[in-house]
């Protein structure tokens, strides 16, 4: 990580572990922690509560009428939204999800995000274990 103030802004002190046989999360008190950095200001914040090689668990933080521009993954992922009101557009439609709304999207699906009201959600991108093609299926815990 480069030192110059941009990334100094969004520095954490002290970031607990990513990984580990198990992690506890106290999500409105995380909310609460991504309203309060310098990086809300920009009108979305985000951290990584989870960290594996192939799984990442985000929760991300957006102002009202903030938008997450098209954007895709080589991962499957899902969208669960905690507060609030966003619309997710992706794959011809648009969603609309509110507290407790959930979407998950193949791989490679392009979306975006614009934020109706001020709205907290968790992201999940799950990769495959192995490179896998159209006509198979891997099950990630027969890899070895």
């Amino acid at each position: 990580m480069s030192d110059t103030p941009e990334h100094a802004l969004h520095r954490r002190p002290h970031a607990p572990s990513m990984t580990g046989p198990f992690l506890e999360f106290d999500l409105p008190a995380e909310v609460e922690r991504l309203h309060s950095e310098i990086g809300w200001s920009t009108g979305h914040n985000a951290r990584t509560l989870v960290k594996y090689d192939s799984f990442r668990l985000v929760l991300t933080a957006v102002q009202a009428n903030a938008h997450i521009p098209e954007h895709k993954t080589d991962g499957r992922i899902s969208i669960h939204v905690l507060s609030g009101h966003i619309q997710l557009k992706a794959s011809g439609r648009t969603f609309n999800l509110r507290a407790g709304g959930l979407v998950a999207l193949d791989r490679g699906v392009p979306h975006h995000i614009d934020a109706v009201e001020a709205s907290a959600f968790l992201l999940t991108i799950a990769w495959p274990a192995v490179k896998v093609t159209d006509e198979e299926d891997v099950n990630p815990t027969a890899v070895q």
